[in-house]
């Protein structure tokens, strides 16, 4: 409470013209003058044998280093309410960066890639009185929707003393659809959400039209915008952040990255998978129990993974009793002595029963050869269902070959992404929140919070677009991992 009361001394002490009629000239060189220098991470004298530098790019120039508005319009110059609390010593200056390629050989220079640390900064762009911000989320459900939506909220409010926050209705099209109402957000709705699965916002998929958005943000005033979503809810984002900058508006855009999938690129792991991969737990110890129980009993589990099977993976490898995982990266053959329903009876005969986890997208070479693909509204290919694919193949494979089998399969696809988040999800989740706020309020615009390599930045969305989603290699040592676990071949006859 004593925080917030310096805050607002702070804020009503402080000039509200927004330096709006400025050249626009001297505040970017003030800001980084006094602001705190990068701390030499490496000095001479604690150089030894075994030090090795990396060293950024040869331009100085980050590799991803993240739009300003400041550069297409004049913005102001604050000291942060969060000098405030005495803090001082956790802003962060625009100069300090966080390396991507950390792995060296000692014979060789290692030049990284680099992103901006994210972090408060010193000085910000935006007086808090002046911000009206809104949340918007977008695309399939993920645990700790709620709590990015919470916090985001409670570091504008509480923090920076920003005191018009919105929440837009399911997805892109609250923006501009007349049946769907935008509601200002306040302390006692939103107070106690992360306790709850979903998002308190509603979300959809598709309705993103950019001129009407952009329109809404326009006619809104609205200064900053959070969207959360998946890849194609970052495409849409980054649309909307190209067409306001090319209208010259004053307006941070900001992303969060979200996908059950854990597929995003670059970042260390997405926030919603741990509570995935712990919830998914129970489905495969149900199959275990179930195969064990009955005369070859088989267990079929199917897990989310559109063209990514980190839950497949991680949920095998924690549970250590699966006998089979089968994933989008790896492609497995049905028929043959290699193939996947002899290494299901091989497992039989060797254990008496045998349990499969197979990822959403796994497979679907069997069953689209020829089919015209269809998509859903945000342009996402409707994937036939393997696991119904796989329980009648599999069910009839052993009845032509006169074999008595027990299957049972079990689908806890919603049931997982629709539960709260665990205790490390919920913390992910408000770093996550945090760190779009300080960055928003910094002045930079068009960019992702993400953490890589423990570390978290600001990832230009553009940037993020551009590189491939994070996927399983079959040479690497998880799946080796895997193999160890399962016992299970190649799948494959060649």
């Amino acid at each position: 409470m004593a925080d917030k009361e310096a805050i607002e001394k702070m804020l009503d002490s402080q000039e509200l013209d927004d330096r709006e009629d400025m050249d626009g000239q001297n505040h970017p060189e003030s800001i980084l003058k006094s602001s705190k220098t990068m701390r030499e991470i490496v000095v001479d004298d604690q150089k030894d044998s075994y030090s090795k530098i990396l060293v950024p790019g040869s331009d100085r120039e980050a590799f991803g280093s993240c739009p300003m508005i400041r550069d297409w319009a004049n913005v102001g110059e604050y000291p942060s309410p969060l000098q405030a609390t005495g803090n001082v010593s956790n802003f962060v200056s625009n100069h300090e960066t966080v390396l991507v390629d950390i792995v060296a050989h000692k014979e060789n220079e290692t030049v990284s890639r680099e992103f901006v640390r994210a972090g408060p900064r010193e000085f910000i762009a935006f007086h808090p009185k002046t911000v009206k911000a809104c949340i918007v989320t977008c695309g399939g459900l993920c645990p700790g929707l709620n709590t990015v939506v919470r916090e985001i909220f409670f570091t504008l409010e509480k923090r920076y003393g920003v005191e018009e926050i919105y929440g837009i209705p399911y997805g892109y099209k609250g923006f501009h659809s007349k049946k769907l109402q935008i509601r200002k957000l306040t302390k006692r709705l939103v107070d106690t959400i992360h306790y709850k699965g979903g998002t308190f916002l509603g979300s959809s998929r598709g309705g993103h039209d950019t001129q009407l958005i952009t329109d809404c943000i326009e006619r809104y005033g609205f200064r900053h915008v959070y969207i959360i979503g998946g890849d194609g809810t970052h495409r849409g984002a980054l649309k909307i952040y190209e067409e306001i900058r090319r209208r010259g508006l004053k307006v941070a855009l900001v992303g969060v990255p979200k996908t059950i999938d854990n597929d995003v690129p670059l970042i260390d792991k997405s926030f919603g998978f741990d509570t995935a991969v712990e919830e998914s737990q129970r489905a495969i110890r149900s199959a275990v129990v179930e195969a064990k129980s009955g005369i070859h009993g088989i267990g079929l589990v199917k897990l989310m993974g559109r063209h990514a099977g980190w839950i497949c993976v991680y949920g095998t490898l924690s549970n250590r009793d699966v006998d089979i995982c089968l994933v989008p990266e790896v492609p497995f053959e049905l028929e043959g002595p290699r193939g996947l329903y002899q290494t299901i009876h091989d497992c039989i005969k060797a254990k008496g029963r045998c349990v499969i986890v197979v990822a959403e997208g796994a497979g679907m070479d069997h069953m689209q050869t020829g089919k015209e693909v269809e998509r859903d509204p945000s342009g996402n290919v409707k994937l036939a269902d393997i696991g119904l694919f796989l329980k009648a193949g599999i069910n009839a494979w052993f009845s032509y070959n006169k074999i008595e089998v027990n299957l049972k399969y079990i689908d806890p696809t919603y049931m997982i992404r629709t539960v709260p988040p665990n205790g490390g999800d919920s913390l992910t989740c408000a770093i996550l929140a945090q760190n779009a706020v300080h960055g928003a309020m910094a002045g930079f615009s068009g960019f992702s919070a993400g953490l890589i390599n423990t570390h978290n930045v600001l990832i230009p969305i553009e940037t993020l677009n551009n590189t491939k989603p994070k996927t399983i290699h079959e040479g690497s040592r998880m799946w080796q991992r895997v193999l160890d676990s399962t016992g299970q071949p190649s799948l494959r006859s060649h």
